[in-house]
């Protein structure tokens, strides 16, 4: 709507459906989380509509399958609650189960803003859930990826907002000061180094990782918003907010569309590349995270 198309042929106002023009998914296998509402939702239903068997993760098997019924084409639903590493494994294991290769892994699923702290076993719940949750999973799958599998995890441009030391590994639990959209922040710059260190640990392996920008988006999501916040964002939705459509462009593009063969380590938003913040291009931050998200993965598991 306000920009043009960038070098990849598509932009601000394309849709998953322009992406994924044209593509016969047929045999391919996509396991996408967050999968029941938002631009999840609809990205289950593009790609089930392209051909591809999507195995669609919600909070429950319920919402899951809900979902599931509401699209045409071949999906499986599973439970995958990222804030419960039981549930977490569980999923993984259901997966391999299935004995498909991975094609895609899309990290779509997350809690926005909550305006109270709130912590899973001792770690502030937004970056425990939209972090260390697709951590867990990914990490877990990995042997399952597909050879020129692709890992896509939704990251945020209020990664921008993060704490003004990036992750604050000293504070995980939030206890020493807490500011919704900050540990908002926090948690979307975890998901951004999270690919940009898991693309350095598959190079030369055929598979990749990136991360993306969705663009803003009236929904579901900002159902933890303060009242304020929400009706503010609802006054000026139609002028500043993407559609659905729009919004599951980015993730759909990286997880098939053929233009990003090969691309790893790399942060998008409207289909294009980016560039992130600082923090987002800290090698030394985003090794440092992956020892800690390692250590917390196994504590939580014990």
């Amino acid at each position: 709507m306000f920009k043009g198309k960038g070098p990849s042929g598509f932009g601000y106002g394309s849709s998953a459906e322009d992406v994924t023009h044209g593509l016969d998914l047929t045999g391919r296998t996509i396991l996408l989380t967050g999968s029941n509402s938002g631009i999840g939702n609809e990205t289950l239903r593009v790609l089930a509509k392209r051909g591809a068997h999507v195995i669609a993760a919600a909070r429950t098997v319920q919402k899951a399958q809900a979902a599931c019924d509401g699209v045409v084409g071949e999906t499986t639903a599973v439970a995958c609650e990222l804030s419960e590493p039981a549930s977490v494994q569980a999923c993984a294991a259901e997966v391999v189960a299935l004995g498909l290769p991975l094609d895609a892994i899309i990290c779509n699923a997350g809690i926005m803003a909550l305006p109270k702290l709130n912590q899973q076993h001792g770690y502030e719940l937004q970056f425990f859930t939209n972090h260390i949750g697709h951590f867990i999973l990914v990490t877990s799958l990995l042997d399952s990826l597909a050879d020129n599998g692709r890992v896509v995890v939704v990251s945020s441009g209020a990664h921008n907002n993060a704490p003004p030391e990036g992750i604050q590994f000293d504070n995980l639990s939030g206890e020493r000061g807490y500011n919704p959209w900050a540990n908002y922040g926090q948690s979307k710059l975890a998901n951004l180094l999270f690919a940009n260190e898991l693309a350095k640990r598959l190079s030369g392996t055929g598979k990749t990782a990136n991360s993306l920008h969705p663009g803003v988006i009236h929904t579901n999501l900002a159902r933890s918003m303060n009242p304020i916040a929400r009706v503010a964002l609802s006054i000026g939705g139609p002028l500043v907010l993407k559609s659905v459509g729009e919004g599951a462009a980015t993730q759909c593009y990286l997880a098939v569309n053929p233009g990003v063969e090969g691309v790893s380590g790399k942060y998008f938003a409207d289909c294009n590349e980016s560039r992130p913040s600082s923090h987002g291009r800290d090698e030394a931050m985003a090794a440092k995270l992956w020892e800690v998200s390692e250590k917390i993965a196994t504590e939580v598991a014990a």
